[in-house]
């Protein structure tokens, strides 16, 4: 297993997936067991009723899922969401939102992911709790 750096997970998710290039998903820290990503404030991913939208938050959560489950077993892009259970806490400020990731469990078929989503500058208060699972595959 070759060891990621945060940018390089970056540009694999950007790469697999065109959409985190518009939301300019950022991986800020990449560690072995946990993930800081981001997606910077726009006014493009905001919904009627001035927050930012329900797709824009699970698409950072689910980016963060992945890049946790990179960061931990190097390139194995083919890992897949197979659950992610979200509840939305707050009302997300008009700043960048934030997302930590971790791994509850790993197994040989599947990484089971938390993430702490939160506004930047108030990670007091959580914008959204998910819960996810990854199915990996079979080496």
């Amino acid at each position: 297993m070759t060891e990621l750096t945060a940018q390089q997970v970056q540009a694999l998710i950007r790469e697999g997936l065109p959409m985190a290039e518009d939301l300019d998903l950022r991986i800020d820290q990449l560690e072995p067991e946990a993930v800081l990503a981001r997606v910077p404030f726009h006014a493009k991913l905001v919904r009627p009723g001035g927050t930012l939208s329900g797709p824009t938050i699970m698409a950072l959560a689910d980016a963060a899922m992945y890049a946790v489950v990179l960061g931990r077993l190097g390139r194995v892009e083919m890992a897949v969401t197979a659950n992610l259970n979200i509840n939305f806490l707050v009302k997300p400020l008009p700043v960048d939102l934030l997302a930590h990731a971790r791994i509850l469990r790993l197994s040989r078929r599947q990484a089971v992911c938390e993430v702490e989503l939160y506004s930047q500058g108030n990670a007091e208060e959580l914008v959204a709790h998910v819960t996810g699972t990854y199915a990996l595959p079979l080496a």
